[in-house]
């Protein structure tokens, strides 16, 4: 095949698109594709070359784009590297427009798609280039400043997180690229980066699925498996609080699905272990009447886990072998691995089914699982489905399991070697799912439909029960199927007769009051879509013999009955179109003479014509011959002579609907005949007409399409029906546009009814026959745009070649549309009907080839739809039914017929968009919405069309214009604003219409026509900015190709077949084309300095409104950029808006002067040093992480602060925190010495004139004054927070001109501080932040002065320091401390560390003052050990706080200060402070409570005893502190618990209390909290033991309180780290042995709380139910007790002697445990455990009085839970069973 291919086309294509040749006019496929990519190659080529990026380059990229949406990569893998290498170079030019960037990404990622075509031999892509334009847009250092417009998209371009985009581009990277990133990034790695975690998963999943086989993933399975249970945040426990656990919740669910199908398969099988393992222990929560925020990661998980293992296994097995990593043998999925899968997830699967968010997911699952073990996945989904479809109460069961019938369908009917039986089950299911076509439940309905023509797509219906006579050769499964197929017309016939009980409910009299609407609801047609398709699903796969019972069926059903024709009637039609489709002339021989009878007979009465309501029965036949018309054109034309009398008769009737039904069937006649299209649907080509000797229709079940014997039946109109069409446009067109043309010239009058129904006629026609009729032509427009590259549009042939011969009647249509609409606009503007039409036609001139967009839209998303409901991704290789595939070959045809773009724009089209222009500016708003909307569809379909109309549209905004009307000046700005998805006039990314349209936007508040008291008009005005800022993206100035681009352009127009007609351009048109390069960019530069002089002067003239100004200077701000400064008028008229009256300016003159300030930054010169010649030390053998000796200098240390002019020059500041800790970068850069830096201090007379203007400004004390007066007003009370913007303005002011402004502003400060009011004290925040960071190159006697100033205020402030101001000033020091060198801001630590809780203004002025020292030293994380030491040493006195508010501060503080003690591999122990330290001398200190064993109150008021009892207030004083810090770091801190926090674990448990009351004290409220967070921590393996041995510990103590919280503790423990558990079978025995030890505890209350803990242990799997536990509890049950008289008479307490009473009581207690284990099943031990529980129903009192869950609750439960599948759970119990069980749970009748 290929062979033939390459020799037709000259090379081998590398994938194209196979649908191409399955069209009937395939043949000339290969000669259209072969001249368009000769034009692409040769002119993208030449573009680049000539270095035209726009139009040039974009315009043949587009056409490239729109090359492979037609033809696939139909091109050689010469060309395919080339083209790949092209663009990257392209899209990596420096400073290209996002917008540009867009359309290329989008190209290049779709060339970079099919990774089998291309190996890393073919293409090899450099990594940096890709690196930096991320780093650019990502991480740009102005866009936070407005110099940088990125759109939101555009982080998007390359990494997309849901189809990761940019592994496309890694498997192309070198081999040497994995090493060079490393070093790249490696020291930017830090762990203490919260994202860390969640992308690294990401990774793990990648490597792991490329690399099946090559990592042995073993020794970490149970910790990721711990790791995805944790993440899934399920709540478990008794008390079911949730950590805000910040690093582990947040694992994307595709990520993990990708991980765990990478690592099942392989010798150990110990992934496939753990999965069942997690399956079992959260089975319980798919069960429905489980809900919450946790279901959709749940459902999420089931859906995408089976179709990745899916994926892999058609990798492993069907896929071709491609340059990828292979799978090895040793680790590919076994049979049996499959089946243990499959098993794994049948159970959550089948609950998931009647789940709360829908049975989607679980369906989707069904259909994957079903691909591979069709034997183990339908017979359950039966076993529920036969059972819903006999239920009446509950109809969603029915709905849930049709659905998941629906997804397991094609494994059901093909049957196969696995589930030979399942085509047996076919017939049952439809002949029961028939009651389901019922008009009460819609939702019922439409399902029952889908089901219906699911199992009839894939299924012949024919009967071929003869052929078990016939033949001998068949099994019995297939003589089950023949006879069974006896059926099939019973079947049909009941379905339709459902099907007319459906029509006559939903007639309009049955459904409507008088009063109400005529017309089809939503739902009825969703009934009517779903009808017709299946009816005509069923008779396509219908044999001759049923289709004939069928069609006189609903042949009689339509003639003898009269249907309104609104709702009933199109459902009537519908199913009679279905039947003709299918053989049209059986049942055209039928219909048409019927009708057309019943029409003529009716209509011989003359007055019939003139009725305004005519009757029911002409209506209800003209109808139905329109719908039956709907066929194969060729068997129209034998009608044809009686059609076409009934169109004369009927298209001129008076009454509205006749003549609509009319003009119906002469689209659908002209349609049929016209129009190229599959005849059958058929999914045997062919038909089913043979006899059964030969073929037998059953193995044809479920049987997929063959792609190349599809033997697809076309229409192609032959000459006699393309004559018919021409003929039929002669006798009826003709007159109607004569009739239209001497109205509009004043030859004639017609009413407007008629002027209506002429038009009518004239769009039905074209509707009808617009494939036929040749597109509009006339002369191109000049000069729109310059090019050195042709622009001219490509034509693909499309089946039928223009017949020039004839009269072309879309040019006649068109001459006389504009003739009508000038005489209608003049005469009868009101004659809005018409308007409308003449807009439908004239977007039908424009764009109608015979389909229209959104149809084709639509229908390319349905077919996506049934193609994934009913795919095989685990064979792959396209096998679709054949339906489906021929569905598909249509769509492709439709694209060619619908692919548009880049048309030329001609000079009819420009008469035709100044139309609609004028339409869209017309008096009624509905005409102008519905033809802007036509004129916006325009817009993106002709070449540079927007520059034309433009100025058109602005006219209307002109000021000097008196005779624009408000609705014309309206619409006017509606037109810029373009609609949500098209083009948006107001923002084209081009200066030439941004200079015209900006400046006429702000213009137009001059014009006559703008009133601003009309709320629509400034809502325009509003929604235009509004619009104009989210879209805007900065438009570049300066473009270059470099040489190594055009290199690559020369080799593509020089080589691959074929070979360009155009030359490679001259030396003379290369320079030419570098002239027009500079000359371009040299506009745009006066086009941007142009676009600010027009904002500036508007703003500076007065007499405009002032919502006009706003946005002018909105306008101007958005041109600000970084690579070219702003002219020095618009600096001053910026410096000066900053003391503007109004807010909104003011706001907006602070950013732009803040990016001012950053265009105006003198650059400072870097230069590389060397980490290890500054620290005298050799390089450091291998990685290690953390502090050591070589990065040691980085750190804090008083002894060697820079507190000299010399130590300061001397000292290598380095900013970046992240540097040093894991390593060094490669090349260290650093600041030169400041001799080689840019002057400081400059005078006015040095600075350039930007500058001047700003230092004269905030150098005048009176400005100043204004400015701050401003700064430090209110905004919104309660709401304003501290403002980064203004933060940077003060830092650029600080950096550009160092302390130059100190001086005026100092006596500001320095009042403001004093000032205890929240916005005085906000704006000295800003300033500050400001004035520290911009202080980063100053020379040490400046720097020293301003801290001389700064301190002192601090001090001030922090005093000041109110509820309102405390987190501004805690964001001032963490911006102030932000990425700075810890040995810079010395004095500032220094003066935070003073003595931060001295109690001087109380405690909330130390909390804040801690707050704030938290936020400097947390920005700093390593660097500053000292500090972090010596805060503790201070601290640790003041941990006995009274205050609780200090209390929480210092447990936050505390996390940080032990946030670096992370215990990780390859890193050095950290020289901050640690926690095991702090630990043992907080124990030491808590000795007072861990010795005693009497209660711990909260705190002693009593101050009398100093002695013993002061240290225990002390330390209960401490415990809380150390609670809080408990309670902060569980979030937050990088890793859980050490083993020194265990030892703390003794007192919580003696303090926590049992009961949730929230009126316990806060130390016992804490206590709880800190159990359930610890007990949600990561355990490591190594750890386990010593908690246990704790707990075992715990658990012997004489407090009940603790033993039954040991209990709640374990419960979490362990669910939360359920796989390192289970990896360590010790562990699972002493947890085993420590719970059945508590369940005979003497305390009533641990007993029942360990009973539930066992219960949650057994229904997650952790425990199973074995012989010997099961005889344990037995045996306890089976302890006797003394007979009641036995006991004392006379004692008032019943005393039975507690130990036997105890172990009976823990007996029945295990058996109640194991049974509520399992709520929704019954296991097989189950039932002898209910009997053995329920001989304990009258037991004494404890066992059966008190309590919760004793012996009859646990039955009642038991009930509760198996009580909707009990026809199925009873099916485990004996007769003998079943009756003591009843008599259990039926309760006695009270008057028996």
């Amino acid at each position: 095949m290929k062979e033939d291919v390459s020799e037709k086309l000259g090379f081998v294509p590398q994938k194209d698109i196979v649908y191409n040749k399955l069209l009937p006019y395939a043949d000339i496929l290969d000669e259209e594709s072969n001249d368009l990519l000769g034009k692409i190659k040769g002119n993208l080529g030449r573009a680049v070359q000539l270095r035209e990026i726009w139009p040039g380059v974009l315009f043949w990229t587009r056409k490239l784009s729109t090359y492979m949406r037609l033809y696939g990569r139909k091109f050689c893998k010469e060309d395919h590297v080339l083209f790949i290498q092209l663009l990257y170079e392209l899209i990596t030019i420096d400073k290209l427009e996002i917008s540009m960037m867009q359309g290329l990404a989008r190209l290049l990622i779709n060339l970079l798609k099919k990774r089998e075509l291309l190996s890393r031999e073919d293409l090899e892509l450099p990594w940096r280039p890709l690196y930096e334009l991320q780093d650019r847009i990502l991480y740009s250092k102005t866009e936070h400043l407005g110099l940088n417009w990125f759109p939101k998209y555009a982080p998007l371009l390359f990494y997309h997180p849901i189809n990761n985009r940019i592994v496309l581009f890694f498997r192309y990277f070198p081999e040497s690229a994995t090493q060079e990133m490393l070093e790249e990034w490696r020291p930017l790695l830090c762990p203490f980066d919260v994202t860390m975690q969640r992308h690294l998963v990401n990774l793990f999943a990648r490597l792991a699925n490329d690399n099946i086989g090559y990592i042995d993933w073993d020794p970490y399975i149970p910790k990721i498996f711990t790791r995805i249970l944790r993440s899934l945040n399920l709540p478990v426990g008794t008390s079911q609080m949730l950590v805000p656990r910040y690093l582990t919740n947040a694992y994307d669910v595709g990520h993990v699905v990708l991980w765990v199908s990478a690592l099942l398969g392989g010798p150990s099988k110990q992934a496939q272990a753990q999965l069942s393992g997690l399956f079992n222990s959260i089975t319980s929560f798919f069960h429905p009447s489980n809900h919450g925020r946790w279901l959709m990661k749940l459902m999420k998980l089931l859906q995408r886990l089976p179709a990745s293992v899916v994926r892999r296994l058609h990798r492993e097995r069907y896929r071709k072998p491609t340059w990828l990593t292979p799978v090895p043998d040793s680790h590919k999925m076994t049979e049996a691995d499959i089946t243990a899968f499959v098993e794994s997830m049948m159970q959550p699967v089948l609950l998931a089914m009647f789940s709360k968010t829908g049975s989607l997911d679980a369906a989707q699952a069904l259909q994957n699982l079903a691909l591979m073990r069709p034997e183990l996945v339908i017979p359950p989904v039966l076993e529920k489905t036969y059972p819903a479809m006999e239920t009446l109460t509950e109809p969603h069961q029915l709905t849930a399991t049709l659905s998941c019938m629906i997804g397991v369908a094609r494994s059901l009917v093909s049957g196969g070697q696995r589930f030979p039986e399942g085509p047996t089950h076919m017939l049952p299911l439809l002949m029961r799912a028939l009651p389901g076509v019922d008009p009460n439940d819609f939702s019922k309905c439409m399902i029952t439909f889908q089901f219906i023509a699911t199992f009839a797509t894939l299924v012949p219906l024919v009967d071929c029960s003869s052929a078990v006579h016939e033949r001998s050769d068949l099994t019995e499964v297939e003589r089950e199927m023949c006879s069974a197929s006896a059926e099939f017309e019973d079947f049909v016939l009941q379905f339709m007769d459902r099907c007319f009980a459906l029509i006559d409910s939903s007639t309009l009299e049955q459904t409507r009051e008088e009063t109400e609407t005529e017309k089809m609801t939503h739902l009825e047609s969703l009934v009517e879509l779903g009808l017709s398709s299946t009816f005509s699903t069923i008779l396509t796969q219908c044999s001759i013999d049923i289709f004939k019972v069928a069609l006189e069926k609903v042949f009689n059903f339509a003639t003898t009955n009269i249907f309104e024709t609104r709702v009933a009637g199109r459902m009537v039609a519908d199913m009679c179109r279905a039947a003709s489709k299918c053989h049209p002339a059986q049942s055209l021989k039928l219909f048409v003479p019927h009708c057309c009878n019943a029409i003529n007979q009716i209509a011989v009465n003359e007055e019939v014509l003139s009725e305004e309501e005519l009757d029911k029965e002409l209506l209800w036949n003209l109808q139905l011959l329109s719908e039956v018309t709907r066929v194969d054109g060729d068997k129209i034309l034998p009608y044809s002579t009686q059609l076409v009398q009934i169109l004369q008769l009927t298209l001129h009737l008076k009454c509205k609907q006749g003549y609509t039904l009319a003009c119906n069937l002469l689209h659908h006649i002209l349609r049929s005949t016209a129009l190229i299209y599959p005849t059958e649907y058929c999914s045997v080509p062919g038909g089913f007409q043979q006899p059964t000797q030969d073929y037998l229709p059953i193995k044809d079940w479920g049987r997929p399409g063959d792609l190349w014997n599809l033997n697809i039946q076309w229409h192609v109109p032959r000459v006699e029906e393309t004559s018919f069409v021409f003929y039929v446009l002669d006798l009826i067109l003709q007159p109607e546009l004569l009739r239209l043309q001497r109205y509009a010239q004043g030859e004639r009058d017609m009413t407007r009814d008629d002027v209506l129904q002429s038009l009518s006629i004239v769009q039905h026609c074209l509707l009808g026959a617009g494939s036929l009729l040749p597109l509009l032509q006339g002369e191109p427009i000049p000069e729109l745009v310059t090019s050195m590259v042709n622009l001219g549009e490509t034509n693909l042939f499309t089946g039928m070649a223009d017949d020039v011969s004839r009269e072309n009647y879309r040019d006649a249509i068109c001459r006389v549309m504009r003739q009508l609409l000038h005489h209608i606009l003049e005469h009868s503007e009101d004659d809005t009907k018409s308007l409308f039409s003449i807009i439908k036609i004239i977007s039908d001139l424009l764009h109608f080839k015979g389909s229209h967009k959104q149809e084709f839209d639509s229908r390319w998303k349905s077919f996506n739809l049934v193609k994934k409901s009913m795919e095989n991704r685990l064979h792959g290789r396209k096998q679709h039914i054949r339906a489906l595939l021929i569905d598909r070959v249509m769509l492709q045809h439709e694209l060619r017929k619908l692919t548009v773009e880049g048309c030329e724009y001609k000079s009819i089209h420009q008469e035709l968009m100044r139309d609609l222009l004028r339409l869209s500016t017309s008096t009624y708003s509905q005409v102008r919405s519905r033809a802007q909307s036509v004129l916006f569809t325009a817009l993106g379909t002709y070449n540079f069309c927007c520059r034309d109309l433009i100025p058109r549209v602005l006219e209307f905004l002109e000021p000097d214009r008196s005779d624009v009307t408000q609705q014309q000046f309206k619409g006017a700005l509606y037109c810029l604003l373009g609609n949500h998805s098209g083009v948006c006039l107001a923002n084209l990314h081009d200066w030439d219409c941004i200079t015209l349209t900006w400046p006429a936007i702000v213009r137009s508040g001059l014009s006559s026509a703008m009133s601003l008291e009309k709320p629509s008009i400034v809502r325009l005005f509003d929604d235009l900015a509004d619009k104009v800022h989210r879209q805007y993206e900065t438009i570049g100035i300066h473009f270059a190709i470099p040489s190594e681009c055009r290199a690559v352009a020369v080799q593509l127009q020089t080589s691959g077949v074929p070979l360009p007609q155009d030359p490679v351009p001259s030396d003379q048109e290369e320079a030419e084309g570098l002239r027009k390069q500079e000359e371009k960019n040299l506009d745009s530069v006066h086009a941007s300095l142009y676009s600010v002089k027009t904002f500036f002067t508007h703003c500076s003239a007065c007499c405009r409104p002032w919502k006009f100004e706003h946005n002018a200077i909105g306008f101007m701000s958005l041109l600000l950029r970084d690579d070219h400064p702003l002219p020095s008028p618009a600096v001053l008229f910026f410096v000066k808006s900053l003391n503007h009256d109004s807010l909104l300016v003011r706001k907006l003159a602070i950013s732009a002067v803040a990016g001012i300030m950053k265009q105006l930054k003198r650059p400072h010169k870097k230069v590389p040093v060397s980490p290890n010649e500054l620290c005298g030390l050799k390089e450091p053998a291998g990685m290690i992480a953390g502090d050591r000796p070589d990065n040691q200098w980085l750190q804090y240390n008083s002894s060697s602060l820079p507190r000299t002019q010399q130590d300061w020059e001397g000292c290598t500041f380095v900013e970046k925190t992240h540097w040093g800790y894991y390593s060094w970068p490669q090349k260290l850069m650093m600041y030169s010495p400041s001799e080689e830096q840019p002057k400081q201090g400059l005078t006015r007379e040095e600075m350039t004139e930007r500058e001047q203007i700003i230092y004269d400004h905030f150098s005048d004390p009176v400005f100043i004054n204004q400015l701050i007066e401003f700064l430090s007003l209110e905004d919104r009370k309660g709401k304003d927070k501290f403002s980064p913007r203004r933060f940077c303005l003060f830092k650029g002011l600080f950096r550009n001109f160092n302390d130059a402004f100190l001086p005026v502003l100092k006596p500001h400060m320095e009042r403001l501080v004093a000032d205890t009011h929240e916005s005085k004290q906000r704006c000295v925040a800003e300033i500050t932040s400001g004035l520290i960071r911009g202080s980063k190159h100053w020379r040490y006697g400046k720097v020293e002065s301003l801290w001389e100033l700064l301190c002192p205020l601090l001090r001030t402030a922090l005093n000041n320091i109110t509820v309102e101001t405390y987190a501004d000033w805690g964001t001032c020091i963490a911006t102030a401390c932000e990425s700075r060198d810890p040995r810079k801001l010395h004095w500032l630590f220094e003066m935070l560390m003073e003595s931060p809780v001295n109690g001087e203004g109380g405690s909330f002025v130390d909390a804040c003052r801690l707050y704030v020292l938290q936020g400097g030293l947390a920005q700093q994380e390593w660097r500053v050990p000292e500090l972090l030491h010596r805060l503790l040493q201070y601290l640790e006195p003041k941990l006995t706080q009274v205050y609780k508010n200090v209390r929480e501060r210092i447990g936050s503080v505390l996390t940080y200060i032990f946030m670096i003690d992370v215990n990780l591999p390859y890193t050095q122990p950290t020289a901050s402070p640690r926690i095991k330290e702090f630990t043992e001398r907080v124990l030491l200190r808590l000795k007072p409570l861990t010795e005693g064993d009497e209660e711990i109150q909260n705190h002693v008021v009593e101050e009398n005893d100093v002695g013993e009892q002061d240290e225990r207030t002390q330390a209960i004083k401490l415990l809380k502190t150390v609670l809080k810090w408990l309670m902060a770091s569980a979030g937050r801190s990088f890793s859980t618990a050490v083993p020194e926090q265990l030892q703390l674990l003794p007192l919580l448990f003696k303090i926590a209390p049992v009961e949730n009351d929230d009126s316990y004290d806060e130390l016992k409220r804490d206590a709880k909290t800190c159990l359930s967070l610890m007990s949600q921590g990561l355990l490591y393996t190594e750890q386990i033991p010593l908690v246990l041995l704790a707990l075992q510990e715990i658990a012997g103590s004489s407090s009940w309180h603790a033993r039954y919280t040991v209990l709640t503790y374990l419960q979490i423990m362990v669910f939360y780290n359920l796989f390192t558990f289970l990896s360590n079978q010790g562990a699972v025995n002493d947890v085993r042995a420590l719970v059945i030890r508590l369940l005979e505890d003497e305390q009533l209350e641990v007993r029942e709380m360990a009973a539930t803990t066992l219960s949650g242990f057994l229904q997650c799997n952790f425990l199973s139910i074995e012989g010997p536990m099961q005889s344990h509890f037995e045996a306890l049950c089976k302890t006797r007790l003394p007979k009641k008289r036995k006991r004392e008479l006379g004692s008032v307490v019943d005393t039975i002697p507690s130990g036997d009473l105890v172990r009976r009581h823990a007996g029945v207690l295990g058996l109640s445990a194991c049974i509520l284990s399992s709520p929704y099943d019954v296991p097989t031990w189950m039932p002898q455990l209910l009997m053995d529980l329920s001989a304990h129903l009258n037991d004494t009192q404890p066992i059966e009085m008190r309590g919760t869950p004793n012996t009859r609750k646990t039955l009642s439960n038991f009930r509760r839970t198996h009580h909707d599948n009990w026809q199925e759970h009873k099916q485990q119990f004996t007769d003998d069973q079943l009756l003591v069980l009843t008599d259990l749970l039926v309760s006695p009748c009270y008057y028996a």
